[in-house]
C-alpha cells in the first residue's frame, strides 16, 4: 500500500479554534529540548504569542498533513502600521526601511516541520504555499543565530541577513533576515 500523500491546507484566522491544538502539539514536540531549558520557549508563552499574531485579520496558516497526521506548519500575519517589529533591532535600520502601513510586509512568525518529515523538502513547500497569493511586497522572519543550518536554508530561499534584534527582553537574540515577494518596482523592495 503507497504512503499517504502529503497535503497542504491554508486557515484564516476565524480557522484558529479548530487547528489551534495542532499548533500547540507540533510546537510542543519540536521545542520539547528548548521548552525544559528556558521560560522563553514554554508552551503558554507559545500559545500567547500564537493568540497577538493570529489577532490579525491578514494572518493565514499552512498545515502540512501526511494522511491525516499533522507533519508540520507555518503561519504570518502582515505587520500592522504601528508596529513593534523593527523598533527591536539592535542596530536601527533607516526609516524608509521600516515604515509599515499594513500591506508592505508580511512577517513569518513559525514554520516548524516535525522530525520524520525533515530533510524532505516539506517546510519549503509550506512556506512556497504560505507565500503564495499575498499581497506584500516583501516578508521578514526570525532566526536564532545558533542555528547556522536554518539561517542557510534560509538564505537559499532567497532571504538576506539585515541585522539583528530582540523582540523580548528575555528573548535570545535572533538574526533578522528580509525577502522580496515581489518586484513590481512600486515600492522599496528592502534592503539589498
Amino acid at each position: 500500500m503507497p504512503a499517504p500523500e502529503i497535503t497542504l491546507h491554508r486557515y484564516a484566522t476565524d480557522q484558529l479554534p479548530a487547528i489551534r491544538p495542532t499548533l500547540v502539539g507540533v510546537y510542543a514536540e519540536v521545542y520539547e529540548k528548548e521548552i525544559g531549558e528556558d521560560p522563553f520557549f514554554s508552551v503558554d508563552r507559545f500559545e500567547g504569542r500564537l493568540t497577538g499574531h493570529s489577532s490579525r485579520p491578514s494572518w493565514e496558516a499552512v498545515v502540512a498533513y501526511d494522511g491525516g497526521e499533522a507533519a508540520g506548519y507555518a503561519y504570518a500575519a502582515a505587520l500592522p502600521q504601528n508596529t513593534g517589529w523593527w523598533a527591536h533591532m539592535l542596530q536601527p535600520l533607516p526609516k524608509a526601511d521600516t515604515t509599515e502601513d499594513g500591506t508592505r510586509t508580511l512577517a513569518l512568525f513559525e514554520i516548524m516541520v516535525r522530525a520524520p518529515w525533515r530533510g524532505t523538502g516539506l517546510a519549503h513547500r509550506i512556506h512556497e504555499e504560505l507565500l503564495a497569493g499575498r499581497t506584500e511586497e516583501r516578508v521578514t522572519l526570525l532566526v536564532e543565530p545558533g542555528h547556522p543550518k536554518v539561517k542557510a536554508l534560509y538564505e537559499g530561499w532567497g532571504y538576506q541577513h539585515i541585522g539583528d534584534q530582540r523582540p523580548f527582553p528575555d528573548a535570545p537574540v535572533y538574526t533578522t533576515m528580509l525577502r522580496a515577494l515581489r518586484s513590481d518596482g512600486s515600492r522599496s523592495a528592502g534592503r539589498s
